[in-house]
């Protein structure tokens, strides 16, 4: 055999040797693509769970009024402090008095000159009435009588001016109504007010309790009121809400429902709702906007974790299970959300296998390998915890 043909030989041997090796790691390829992709899966059963909506409220002060002069005068001073609490009673402003007091000394002489004519008169009408039979007309008699009763009347009259200049000088000392915070003093020591005027000198407001009022759909209501009527909705004993405040912190209290909505609104189609809340640390602030969650009562579903879910282009809400050793894309019927989980009403079954882990490049109808797996209120995937298949000594 010469040397050419020994070397096509060794080359046609290389070359089947290098195909061979290609068609094993080929089928090593195939091999390896079509084994089971392993996956977490949690099985998930019916279960009575909070039905609860969520609804945009805005904060309203319990009590509010605006602080203005009943009588007129110059500011003297002015008694607190823009911030601090104030009690009911409490003075706020002073006004120069000096003018109120003289007109009070003028009306207790008024008075006590009135309170005298009313004692003469009296007694000139006790004294013809002891002449009456002897010297005393009738005409006299009747006359005195009159002069009484003028008398008395100026009395009255007397009194009443009295009190008014009583109430001017009490009002020269403004008051708070309420109590709650006063805001800064819109006028100054030595300003000049009048009674009555339209300018505010301060604004009291009371913010603890405080008032939380909520809109909710009329549409909304009606089909929470259908599934009430039709059992598929629980309604609870007693109206649950909470507050989250807009650093997305629950709010530790629980507020009271004051005014269920009678009306709809002809503009936004909306029912109001007000609910109080006490706020002693006055953390809830007059015109602050917050987020109102309110459990309306229990309805029978399933909860499906929000991170084995996936929003399709469409809108509709999709999930996988496992079925007989393959991945089903399935579809989800929801109503609301319950902490890290959707309310599904269709779509799974109670005792199907949800899967939460290596959803990553997963398709519908691919082989699955399952590991039971369990997620906590963080939203975290952990295996679940092997059954105790120890045998126990006799």
């Amino acid at each position: 055999m010469g040397f050419g043909a020994m070397a096509r030989r060794a080359v046609l041997a290389a070359l089947a040797s290098g195909v061979m090796s290609v068609a094993a790691f080929a089928q090593g390829v195939s091999g390896a693509a079509s084994a089971p992709t392993e996956v977490g899966v949690m099985q998930v059963q019916t279960q009575a769970v909070p039905y609860i909506v969520t609804l945009p409220g805005r904060a309203v002060a319990y009590e509010q009024t605006d602080i203005r002069p009943r009588v007129a005068g110059t500011i003297a001073s002015i008694d607190y402090e823009a911030g601090h609490r104030v009690k009911t009673g409490d003075p706020l402003f002073h006004i120069d008095d000096d003018t109120y007091r003289a007109e009070l000394t003028a009306a207790q002489a008024e008075r006590a000159s009135a309170e005298a004519n009313v004692k003469a008169a009296q007694a000139q009408v006790d004294r013809y009435t002891k002449l009456e039979q002897t010297s005393v007309s009738i005409s006299d008699l009747e006359s005195a009588q009159v002069t009484l009763a003028q008398a008395k009347a100026s009395l009255l009259t007397a009194q009443a001016d009295l009190q008014t200049a009583q109430l001017n000088l009490d009002r020269t000392v403004i008051r708070s109504p309420i109590d709650g915070v006063p805001d800064v003093a819109q006028v100054s020591v030595g300003s000049l007010v009048t009674a009555n005027q339209t300018d505010a000198l301060t604004t009291v407001t009371r913010l603890d309790p405080i008032y939380v009022d909520v809109s909710e759909s009329s549409a909304r209501i009606m089909r929470v009121r259908q599934r009430i009527s039709q059992g598929t909705l629980q309604r609870g004993e007693e109206l649950k809400v909470s507050l989250l405040l807009e650093t997305g912190e629950e709010y530790d209290g629980t507020g009271t429902l004051i005014s269920p909505g009678a009306t709809v609104s002809s503009t936004t189609g909306t029912v109001d709702f007000r609910f109080k809340f006490d706020n002693p640390e006055r953390l809830i602030m007059p015109g602050q906007f917050l987020r109102a969650k309110i459990t309306l009562g229990t309805t029978q579903a399933i909860l499906v974790p929000q991170r084995a879910t996936t929003r399709e282009g469409d809108g509709s809400l999709s999930a996988y299970i496992e079925a007989d050793g393959k991945a089903k894309k399935v579809t989800l019927s929801t109503a609301g959300t319950y902490q890290n989980a959707w309310i599904v009403t269709g779509g799974v079954a109670s005792g199907d296998e949800v899967i939460l882990d290596g959803l990553k490049n997963l398709r519908d109808g691919a082989e699955i390998k399952t590991v039971p797996v369990t997620i906590n209120a963080e939203g975290v995937v952990k295996d679940a915890a092997p059954a105790d298949t120890t045998a126990k000594a006799e």
